[in-house]
C-alpha cells in the first residue's frame, strides 16, 4: 500500500516537487477553502442562538426545535464517509463547488422555511453539503500545499473553525434582535457566491478521475450506523440520563459501525480505508484528534452557558466576553502551522496542550465574585493560545505523509473522528453539567437547567443559588481539564521531526 505508507526517507532539501514556501496560487486556494469554511462554520453558531426566537415563531417545543440542530448534525455524520470516494471519483474541485451550491440551496429554503417541519428538512439538505465541505476542503488544500507546507496551511484553514463559535453568537445575536432571524440563513449567500466563485477560478483542475467500485454495503452500514451512534450521544442531556432513547440507537450504530470495521478489513475498496492506521503516525495523530475532539468541544458548548447562566449576561455579551480565547488562538494558529512544518508537530502539539490546561486551571478556580479581566478574561486567552497551537497541527499530523487518494481517504477518516468524539465530548461535558445542577437543586437530571435557572432569576433565592451553580461549574470544568490532561499520552508520541526526515514514526 505505497500510498497508504509513503517513503519518509528523504530529508527536506531533497524533496523534488514539494515547495517549502507559501506562494499566491496556494493563498489563492486556501482563499476558496477557508471562504467556504466560514459558512459552513458561521451557520452552525448563528442557529444555535436563534433557537429560543424559533420555537416562539413556530410555536413548537424544544423537545422539537432541536432538531433543528440535530438534524443537520445527523446529515453531515451520514454524508462524511462517502466524501472520501467522492473526491476519487468526481474530483475534488467538482465535488467542493457541488458541496457548495448544495450549502446554498439549503440556506436560501431555510430562510424561507413556513414551519418547523419545512426548516428541518432544509436544514438536513444544509448538513449534506456542510458534510463534504470540510472533508473535501482538507483533501485541495493538503495536495496543493505538499508535506512541506500543510502545517502552515492547515493553520489558515483553522482560524475560521475557532472564530466561528465565537463571532457566531454574536453576529446571530444582533441579526436576530435587529432584523429578522431568516438572515441567519441568507448570510450564507453572498459568502457562499464568493466562495463558489473563488473555487472555480483558483481550485486546480482535477486529475483523472479514478474508477474505484463504490462501496454500497459499506455505506449502508457507516453513514447510517455513525448517525446512530451520534444521535444516541447527543440525546443524553435531553433524554436526563441514559435511558432506551438513548442506548438503544447507540447500540445499534455502534453495531453497524463494528460490522462495518469487520467486514472493511476482509473487502477490496472498503468506504473507509483502515489500511491507513498502518502508518504508526497517522494513527497516533488520529488518537490525539479522538481525546482533543472530546475535551475541546466538552469545553466549547459549556463555556457559553457559564457567562449566562453564573455571570448573568444575555447571549450577545456572552459572545463579547469569549473573544479574549479567538483572539488567542489568532497569535498562535500561524506560527504553530510553521513551526509543526519546520520542527515536527509533536514538539507544538504538546506545549499547545499544557498551554490549554493552564487556562482551564484558572475555570477551577472561580467562584461568582471573580473578576473578568483580572482572573476570566486571561483564563481564556491562554486557553486560546494552547488551542490555536494544537488543533490544527494535529490534523495536518495526521495527513502530512498521505499522498494521492490516500490524501481524500484520510481527510475523510480525521473528520469522521472529529465529528463523533466531539459529539461524546459535548454529551459527555453536558451530563455532568446536568447532573450536577439536578444534585444541588435534589430534582431529575432534566429538570436541573431549568430549575436552577428559575432560583437563579428570583431575586429572594438567587444569592444562594448563584454559589450552587458556579460550584457546579467548577466541577465541570474540573472533568475538562481531567479530559485535556489525558490528551498529552497519545501526544506524547507525535512525530517530533519535520515531515522529510527519516524516524520511527514513519511507519
Amino acid at each position: 500500500m505505497a500510498a497508504t505508507q509513503p517513503d519518509v526517507g528523504s530529508s527536506p532539501a531533497s524533496e523534488a516537487g514539494h515547495p517549502t514556501k507559501i506562494d499566491r496560487a496556494l493563498l489563492k486556494v486556501a482563499a476558496a477553502v477557508i471562504a467556504g469554511s466560514i459558512m459552513a462554520i458561521l451557520d452552525t453558531t448563528v442557529v444555535t442562538i436563534a433557537l429560543q426566537t424559533l420555537i416562539v415563531e413556530f410555536k413548537t417545543s424544544f423537545d422539537t426545535i432541536q432538531w433543528v440542530t440535530t438534524a443537520y448534525m445527523l446529515a453531515l455524520a451520514t454524508v462524511i464517509p462517502v466524501t472520501g470516494w467522492a473526491a476519487e471519483r468526481f474530483g475534488t474541485k467538482r465535488l467542493y463547488a457541488f458541496a457548495l451550491v448544495l450549502f446554498l440551496a439549503g440556506s436560501v429554503l431555510a430562510g424561507l422555511a413556513w414551519n418547523v417541519g419545512s426548516m428541518i428538512v432544509f436544514r438536513v439538505l444544509q448538513g449534506l453539503g456542510g458534510g463534504i465541505l470540510t472533508p473535501a476542503g482538507m483533501t485541495i488544500l493538503t495536495k496543493a500545499a505538499g508535506p512541506g507546507r500543510v502545517g502552515r496551511v492547515m493553520s489558515l484553514l483553522g482560524v475560521p473553525m475557532l472564530l466561528g463559535p465565537l463571532a457566531g453568537p454574536i453576529l446571530g445575536g444582533w441579526l436576530v434582535d435587529s432584523v429578522s432571524w431568516r438572515w441567519i440563513f441568507y448570510l450564507n449567500v453572498p459568502i457562499g457566491l464568493v466562495a463558489l466563485l473563488l473555487t472555480l477560478r483558483y481550485l486546480p483542475r482535477d486529475a483523472e478521475p479514478t474508477r474505484r467500485a463504490f462501496d454500497v454495503l459499506g455505506m449502508l452500514m457507516l453513514s447510517p450506523g455513525v448517525a446512530l451512534l451520534l444521535y444516541g450521544i447527543s440525546n443524553i442531556p435531553r433524554a436526563g440520563g441514559v435511558t432506551p432513547g438513548v442506548w438503544i440507537p447507540a447500540l445499534l450504530g455502534l453495531a453497524l459501525v463494528a460490522g462495518f470495521t469487520v467486514r472493511a478489513a476482509r473487502v477490496e475498496n472498503p468506504l473507509l480505508d483502515l489500511g491507513l492506521f498502518r502508518n504508526k503516525r497517522f494513527t497516533i495523530a488520529i488518537s490525539t484528534l479522538s481525546v482533543f475532539s472530546v475535551s475541546f468541544f466538552g469545553v466549547m458548548i459549556v463555556l457559553p452557558t457559564y457567562f449566562l447562566m453564573v455571570r448573568g449576561l444575555t447571549a450577545l455579551e456572552a459572545g463579547v466576553q469569549l473573544l479574549p480565547l479567538g483572539l488567542g488562538a489568532v497569535v498562535t494558529m500561524p506560527l504553530a502551522g510553521k513551526l509543526a512544518d519546520r520542527i515536527g508537530p509533536g514538539k507544538v502539539v504538546v506545549p499547545g496542550l499544557v498551554l490549554i490546561a493552564s487556562g482551564l486551571a484558572v475555570f477551577t478556580r472561580v467562584g461568582p465574585g471573580s473578576g473578568y479581566w483580572t482572573v476570566l478574561a486571561p483564563g481564556l486567552f491562554v486557553v486560546g493560545l494552547g488551542v490555536g497551537g494544537t488543533m490544527m497541527p494535529v490534523i495536518s499530523s495526521a495527513l502530512q505523509l498521505l499522498e494521492g487518494p490516500a490524501v481524500a481517504r484520510g481527510s475523510t477518516t480525521a473528520n469522521i473522528i472529529q465529528q463523533a468524539f466531539g459529539a461524546i465530548g459535548s454529551a459527555v461535558v453536558s451530563i455532568v453539567l446536568a447532573a450536577g445542577l439536578a444534585d444541588q437543586f435534589d430534582v431529575p437530571v432534566s429538570q436541573g437547567q431549568l430549575v436552577a435557572t428559575e432560583a437563579l432569576a428570583d431575586p429572594l433565592r438567587r444569592g444562594a443559588a448563584l454559589e450552587l451553580v458556579s460550584d457546579t461549574y467548577t466541577t465541570t470544568f474540573t472533568c475538562s481539564l481531567a479530559l485535556m490532561v489525558v490528551c498529552l499520552v497519545p501526544a506524547f508520541f507525535l512525530f517530533r521531526q519535520p515531515p522529510g526526515a527519516r524516524g520511527p514514526g514513519g511507519h
